[in-house]
């Protein structure tokens, strides 16, 4: 048995955790880090300790879906605490990087009438010294932008607390990520690896390629603890091998929420991946399991937390090519590189794509297309659609962005010309900017103004204005986070009476009846495109 080669299962679920809180993309850099740490985590975790019986009855309450409470089945006040004092000793960096943030910040709210910010250099919060670039925008308010690559450089960014949980998966449900921490348990191993530990790879390259269990042991670092548990992790049974496609086409098969496959008999590229575990299930979908063996490209629209997921891309490390990210670098807190999040999460081929910009690759391009909305009206520049020609293929995946300024899309049209698949997330109600935000902002944001400000993509009049300009033949409403495996990461609910789904069921009814083919993707989708000619005007080259 000890010479049996061994996959690891398809059902285990593996969480990336910092300091025990779920690993999304804004607990890797150093500020944000920071900023959510003494933001988030303490004001939640002190309201729990504080009252731990409300935070029960919240959790059950279907209306508090996604707020600021900690979801476990029992009273675990005494971990909470442990956790709690445990951070505040280890992370006493990021309490004073996060304090210095305020602290200039108020500092710069008194600047008078646009003079010269130099001599305010020697003021700068100590923490801050060397890390901050004074600034001014036109309207001469002061601000500042942060030098993020020294911050990586830097005692703020810190790898000791990154960690991977480990746990058998048999359904969809888990705790919101922005409110509970992971705690461990019997049913939990916890891997005390860093995000670019290359084990990681070597890890999920078992759940394709299997090895003996001394071999597993020996490169793994593991002791002998990891015979119990561990070890029923993996198992003898080989996964269904993958069929790559071999067609004269393109397929596209939909994975749920805005992660889409498309390949050719040459080329796989997977936008925003977040995927479901193997496992029994009355909705139909594909998996981990239904990957390539090589995916030659990821696409990444946006930071946030249902469109980049660490707990797939770690998984899927190893396979990837190249990972493609916007452009960002502006240094604004709200606003992290994600080219430096991945490249210090252990990834080594990242590359940034602008605004316009195409990347021409085997038999196809991919150019980035303006993304408008979606951010709560925040200076973010870390967010592109991508069109993808392939032969005569044109789509467009335009994730969350919101149609906000049509005369934009008139110029986007000029310069790439009609497309024929359209994919558009259309969440048109959002969530305040302080849901996601809260955290970064420096000073509090009134009520009135934060309802104002929503996380809102498309709705039908936005929508259809699209499909009008870019002549869509085929419109894929996506990313609405109604498949449950997105639950931890979105907490949506809808009725039929929710805005988002009315207008998009306007926008499906209106393409039908125009003949178009149209409609709100769910669950598993598998759609082939013979290349079939289509009547389109190409445009001006991006």
């Amino acid at each position: 048995m000890a010479d049996d080669r061994l996959y690891l299962r398809q059902d285990i679920q593996v969480e990336p955790l910092v300091d025990s809180w779920y690993a999304w993309a804004h607990l890797i850099p150093p500020a944000t880090t920071a900023r959510n740490i003494t933001h988030r985590h303490f004001k939640i975790m002190d309201s729990y300790l504080n009252a731990p019986q409300v935070h029960a009855n919240a959790v059950s309450n279907p209306k508090m879906l996604g707020g600021p409470f900690i979801d476990h089945r029992r009273d675990r006040s005494a971990e909470i605490k442990e956790l709690r004092d445990r951070t505040r000793q280890a992370r006493a960096a990021s309490f004073e990087l996060s304090a210095a943030m305020e602290q200039l910040d108020e500092m710069l709210r008194t600047v008078p009438d646009g003079h010269s910010l130099h001599p305010l250099y020697a003021q700068v919060p100590e923490p801050l010294q060397g890390f901050v670039e004074l600034v001014y925008d036109l309207r001469d308010n002061a601000s500042f932008r942060l030098i993020e690559p020294l911050l990586y450089r830097s005692r703020y960014y810190d790898t000791s607390g990154q960690s991977l949980m480990l746990s058998v998966t048999t359904g969809d449900s888990r705790p919101f990520v922005l409110s509970t921490p992971r705690l461990d348990s019997p049913e939990t191993v916890r891997l005390n690896w860093r995000f670019d530990d290359p084990r990681i790879d070597t890890l999920f390259q078992l759940k394709t390629q299997p090895r003996p269990w001394t071999w597993i042991k020996d490169h793994l670092g593991l002791d002998g603890d990891a015979d119990g548990l561990f070890k029923e992790f993996f198992t003898q049974d080989a996964p269904q091998p993958y069929q790559r496609y071999d067609g004269p086409g393109v397929r596209w098969r939909y994975f749920g929420h805005a992660c889409i496959l498309v390949e050719t008999r040459h080329l796989t590229i997977l936008f925003d991946p977040v995927l479901s575990y193997t496992y029994e299930s009355d909705i139909s979908r594909y998996t981990y399991a239904d990957l390539p063996d090589r995916i030659d490209y990821v696409l990444i629209t946006h930071n946030h937390q249902d469109h980049i997921l660490m707990e797939t891309l770690l998984q899927i490390r190893h396979k990837v090519g190249q990972v493609i990210v916007p452009r960002s670098g502006a240094g604004f807190l709200q606003d992290p590189s994600l080219y430096l999040a991945l490249k210090h999460a252990g990834f080594t081929n990242v590359r940034e794509l602008g605004e316009l910009e195409e990347l021409n690759v085997e038999g196809a391009s991919i150019t980035g297309i303006p993304f408008l909305g979606e951010h709560s009206d925040l200076a973010v520049s870390t967010k592109l659609a991508y069109l993808v020609r392939l032969g005569d293929e044109r789509l467009l995946f335009a994730a969350d962005s919101c149609n906000i300024a049509p005369r934009m899309y008139d110029h986007v049209h000029a310069a790439i010309g009609d497309v024929g698949t359209l994919f558009l997330g259309m969440e048109c109600d959002g969530a305040p900017l302080s849901w996601l935000y809260g955290p970064l902002l420096l000073r509090p944001i009134e009520r009135k103004k934060d309802q104002s400000r929503r996380l809102s993509g498309s709705d039908y009049d936005q929508a259809i204005a699209l499909v009008n300009r870019f002549h869509c033949q085929d419109v894929y409403v996506y990313a609405m986070g109604q498949e449950p495996w997105l639950n931890y990461v979105m907490s949506i609910k809808y009725t039929e009476q929710s805005r988002p789904i009315v207008e998009s069921n306007r926008l499906i009814a209106e393409c039908h009846a125009r003949g178009l083919t149209a409609e709100r993707l769910f669950g598993e989708k598998e759609i082939l495109l013979d290349s079939r000619p289509r009547e389109i005007s190409l445009g001006a080259p991006a």
